[in-house]
Parts: structure tokens; C-alpha cells; sequence
């Protein structure tokens, strides 16, 4: 690449997960591996980045894996291409996933994804912008879940999830190696009462519950992961044969704490070194507590709503908006989407447009047309559980 410049910016502002302008006012929760909070669909893309409690599809288990056994159909695959940086003229930044579920039963379901992140090239330089070498940086997470009916409307899913990170091997004299951590999912859906989706249901998805991720050998100086509680409800009504429209919600809450102020500036203090030192020893399963302690809790929600209008149940058009507080970056954005669907392919569109002010918000995916599709493997399934098989 040309502009291998503003390559290795990116690289710098992924390695801390911050992806909009930060100031020394602003203590924004930072996480290791955040290709992992990128929207992973363009179904979803389309729809402010819903999808907890969204009607279910090929890419359920991104977003709640419990959403699997009440699709129309007992197989399904789906791929979605979302180029990164795009408005920077990059070419070889992007964000490629892929997912499936077979139903094993009327109860039983696996299902699997992967998500591949390429930085494209970058070139190295010293101090005195000598050039060392190239590398090119990439990330991907696997998982594999299972996914269970625990009566007509309500499903449990579990999943697991291999993570590796790749961001440089050898700058100067320090080696860097392959980042990689184990993480879990666990995920609840309340299905619509109605026979074509309509009511409410609700969703809530433990996301990315693993151990912290690091680039050398020292045990300490390792990050946490971006793991997530998600909570959604949607609301379908189908006013006649032709139509359906959904309104969705869905708001997000990172389990990281955040980093005691002062310890990334460059006039960091022994008692900053110190509260570094404690933050990252703290355990895992602490920090998810932690997470809710201190400062103002509103803040680091994530909102998300979005509206899909379906026609014939082949056209679908898509709306939403992403809401981010000022503390945490104050990414907000518009999408638009659509979709359309012919015998057992699904094809979808999204486009991302920033709001709150030219220059403000500094989004990777700002005027980013991302594409998706999936692939129905066979007719619809029953999703009813007879009363002589239903567990409750």
C-alpha cells in the first residue's frame, strides 16, 4: 500500500481499540481483539447494528445463539465482505466473516462461525523513519456452539470461541508474537407468540467471557477481551399477508472496567505506574464486576434501534441509528439497508452515514457500502415442539 502511513495509525489505534478521536479528558473502556465488536452482518449493518433479539437467520450466532431453532429452516449458511477504512482509500483493509447451523431436531441445533480481519500491509520504520520490514497484521475468531429448545418459544445457547491476533512479529529489538485466548458465549431468546413472527420477543447474550489476550511473553502486560451483556426486544406486526415491520432495540454494556485515568500519559506518575500494575492484575471474572462500579454507568451503554420493512417476504428495506456517549468516543451513526431474497438466496446492503458534526466522529466504516449473503439449504421447518418432546 501506498499510504502506509495512515496503515500503521490504524494498526496503533486497533492494538488499544480505540477507533474515534480521544483527548486526555476522555477515559474511554479499551479493549484487546475489537474486530470483535464490529457488526459481523449487513442485515444487521442496515439496522443500527441489531440483532440480539432480532428475527432469526443465518447469522444468528453472531449476535445471540439461542435465536438458531426457531428459523424457518433447518440449514443455512451466509458470508458478509465490510471493507474497513474505505473512505481512506484502502483497499486492502476489510472484515470478512461466515456462519451456519444445521438443526440436528426439533430441539437441537449446532452452529459455527469465523471472522477474518485483514490490516493489509504495512511497512515498519525506526525513530528516524528508517524502513525495517513489512508485515501484514490479521485477526480471526473462531467459535462453535450448541443450541437447545427449552419449550415453544424460549432457547438456551452456548458457544466457544477461539480468538488469534497477529499484529507485528519483530520491531527493533523487541519480538512480538501471535496473541490468542479461549472465550465463551451464552445466550437467551424468547420467541414472538405469533405464527408469522408477530409480538414481541427478547433476547440477552453473555458475549466473548474469556481470558485476556497479550503480544509477549510478560504476563502482565496483557488486555481484556471485549467481552459484552447484550440485552434486546423486537416488536413484529404483520398488518396483512404482504407486510412486516419490526422495531428493534438493542443496548450493550462492555464487562471491562475502565483504566485509572493518567496511566497512557506521558507524565505518568509511580502512583500511575502502580494503579496500572493493579488494573491489570485484577482476575477476569473480577473485572466483569468491576465493570459496574464507579462513574456514571449510563454512559457506557450502547443503543441501538433499528426498523426492517419486509413486502412479499422477498424485499426488505432497513433503518437505524448507533448511540455512543461522549465519554466512550461518541461514535453515532445512521444506517440504511436492504434486502432481497429469491428462492434460497438472501442478499443484503448496508451503508453507514456519521452524524454529530463534520470531523466529530471518526468511524471506519463512515460512507462504507457493506455486502452479505445467505443461502436457505432447504424449505421451511417446523418449528412447533410436540407436547410429547417439549421439556416443559
Amino acid at each position: 500500500m501506498k499510504n502506509s502511513s495512515v496503515k500503521r495509525l490504524s494498526l496503533l489505534l486497533l492494538v488499544v481499540g480505540v477507533v474515534s478521536c480521544v483527548n486526555a479528558q476522555i477515559n474511554i473502556v479499551t479493549t484487546s481483539v475489537p474486530f470483535l465488536r464490529i457488526s459481523p452482518d449487513a442485515r444487521a449493518g442496515g439496522m443500527g447494528d441489531v440483532g440480539v433479539a432480532t428475527a432469526p437467520d443465518a447469522n444468528s450466532n453472531f449476535w445471540n445463539l439461542a435465536k438458531v431453532p426457531f428459523t424457518k429452516n433447518d440449514n443455512a449458511i451466509g458470508a458478509t465482505y465490510t471493507p474497513w477504512m474505505n473512505a481512506l482509500g484502502l483497499n486492502d483493509v476489510y472484515l470478512l466473516c461466515a456462519s451456519g447451523y444445521h438443526k440436528i431436531d426439533g430441539l437441537n441445533s449446532i452452529a459455527a462461525s469465523i471472522r477474518y480481519f485483514s490490516l493489509g500491509e504495512i511497512q515498519f520504520t525506526d525513530d528516524n523513519g528508517t524502513e525495517l520490514q513489512k508485515f501484514s497484521p490479521k485477526e480471526y475468531a473462531f467459535d462453535f456452539g450448541y443450541t437447545r429448545k427449552l419449550g415453544d418459544r424460549l432457547g438456551l445457547g452456548v458457544s466457544l470461541r477461539y480468538i488469534a491476533s497477529s499484529l507485528a512479529n519483530t520491531v527493533g529489538t523487541t519480538v512480538y508474537k501471535t496473541g490468542t485466548s479461549v472465550a465463551g458465549d451464552i445466550s437467551l431468546f424468547k420467541n414472538a407468540p405469533g405464527e408469522n413472527g408477530e409480538g414481541i420477543s427478547w433476547g440477552v447474550a453473555l458475549s466473548n467471557l474469556g481470558g485476556k489476550l497479550g503480544y509477549t511473553n510478560d504476563a502482565l502486560n496483557k488486555d481484556y477481551i471485549p467481552a459484552n451483556l447484550g440485552a434486546g426486544i423486537s416488536y413484529t406486526s404483520v398488518p396483512n399477508e404482504s407486510s412486516r415491520i419490526s422495531f428493534s432495540l438493542d443496548v450493550n454494556k462492555l464487562l471491562v472496567p475502565a483504566p485509572p485515568v493518567g496511566i497512557n500519559s506521558s507524565l505518568a506518575t509511580a502512583a500511575d505506574t502502580a494503579a496500572e500494575i493493579a488494573y491489570k492484575s485484577q482476575s477476569v471474572v473480577s473485572s466483569y464486576f468491576k465493570s459496574f462500579s464507579g462513574g456514571n454507568q449510563l454512559s457506557l451503554l450502547q443503543a441501538s434501534a433499528g426498523i426492517e420493512y419486509c413486502y412479499a417476504d422477498q424485499f426488505f428495506l432497513r433503518t437505524g441509528y448507533h448511540y455512543e456517549d461522549e465519554s466512550q468516543g461518541n461514535l453515532k451513526y445512521l444506517t440504511f439497508g436492504a434486502g432481497l431474497k429469491y428462492n434460497i438466496v438472501n442478499i443484503d446492503l448496508s451503508y453507514l452515514v456519521p452524524s454529530g458534526g463534520k470531523g466529530i466522529n471518526q468511524n471506519p466504516l463512515s460512507n462504507t457500502l457493506r455486502f452479505g449473503v445467505t443461502f436457505d439449504l432447504n424449505g421451511g421447518s417446523d418449528n412447533t415442539v410436540s407436547p410429547a418432546t417439549d421439556p416443559n
